[in-house]
């Protein structure tokens, strides 16, 4: 992959274009803010009085409307995927001028082409591989967060350095800007919060604990061991890898990691694994959702609140109390690029993040 570094945020060609960001959620603050702070023109694009439009004229922004941000020579739109096209076709599309850049922190609207924009139109990327507040704080500190760029759409030749001096003026290039494309950022995104980090986790941690249940131990305890201490090995292998997470555990652990690991995913589990890439690749899993949303998301709900019903969750409120160090946290929901609150923008339309 094509990496690359700059210890500047100078958007360089950049300063010399009018911004318009659409949503100001995680990422769309974050990215209105360190843009503003390295010298871009941006304005940001709300609905007057939502939430988020008190919180940007709280920081400094005289919010205009999405439809008026959109006639900036450059838009990003950190909207939710479910609900970037109707946003896209009502608002942004008829205020486009032939010219302009198009942005996204996610490819899915553009590479399952419920967002097709003008021919004349440059379409580009830029996803943070954090959230939204990670990204300002690092920003602050002189610092920077990982940052994926690419090009769809580029008939003037000026895309990737939109994308990439984009990425530099929200402090990307301190950390590593990664070239990559929308078909690769969008699968691969979404089969990891598919069949490992939401779906393959939640189904795990939730099946370990009904197990133990099941077996007579303390629902207490099977909570402690399989969701609790959870924290401990992914802080490790997020700071180490896997290997240097084998080495900070105790050698009882780490044998039963080796010996019985590969008995949890079976092949039968990398055959339902390859049949979810599938389904995302071959855009099932795509009209699915968007199907689901039109429909009112009738099963989504029923699903969000059988998992909110389960026995751990009641478990889980009881033992955080316990536990000062998490007084304030319940956690923002969905805290990362396309995990995340970062696409969501409420003051545009219904959202699901943030």
């Amino acid at each position: 992959m094509n990496v690359q570094h700059a210890q500047t945020t100078d958007p360089g060609s950049l300063r010399g274009k009018r911004i318009g960001i659409i949503g100001y959620g995680s990422q769309g603050r974050a990215h209105a803010l360190n843009l503003r702070d390295s010298g871009c023109d941006v304005v940001v694009g709300l609905r007057t009085g939502g939430a988020s439009y008190v919180k940007a004229i709280a920081d400094g922004w005289s919010p205009v409307t999405p439809a008026d941000a959109a006639k900036r020579d450059v838009v990003m739109m950190l909207t939710p995927d479910e609900e970037t096209p109707r946003i896209y076709r009502e608002q942004i599309a008829p205020n486009l001028h032939p010219g302009a850049a198009l942005g996204f922190a996610h490819g899915f609207a553009v590479h399952f082409n419920y967002v097709q924009a003008p021919p004349a139109v440059s379409v580009f990327m830029v996803a943070p591989k954090a959230p939204g507040r990670l990204v300002r704080s690092e920003y602050e500190g002189g610092r920077g967060v990982p940052c994926l760029i690419a090009v769809a759409q580029d008939p003037h030749g000026e895309a990737l350095e939109i994308a990439r001096n984009w990425a530099i003026g929200i402090g990307a290039g301190r950390a590593a800007i990664i070239e990559t494309n929308f078909r690769e950022e969008t699968e691969t995104d979404l089969f990891g919060e598919q069949a490992v980090l939401c779906g393959g986790l939640s189904a795990l941690v939730t099946a370990g604990f009904e197990t133990l249940v099941d077996a007579g131990y303390a629902p207490e305890m099977a909570y402690f061991e399989c969701l609790h201490e959870m924290k401990l090995i992914v802080d490790l292998i997020y700071e180490r890898g896997i290997t240097g997470m084998r080495d900070g555990i105790s050698n009882t652990a780490k044998y039963g990691d080796y010996t019985r690991g590969s008995r949890i995913v079976t092949e039968q589990t990398r055959q339902a694994m390859r049949q979810i890439l599938k389904e995302i690749t071959s855009g099932t899993f795509a009209k699915e959702w968007m199907a689901e949303c039109e429909a009112g998301k009738p099963r989504f709900e029923r699903f969000r609140s059988e998992g909110q019903r389960h026995q751990i969750e009641g478990v889980g409120v009881e033992l955080r109390s316990y536990m000062p160090w998490m007084a304030t946290a319940e956690p923002p929901r969905h805290e990362s690029p396309a995990l995340d609150a970062s696409h969501a923008m409420p003051e545009v339309g219904a959202f699901m993040r943030d």
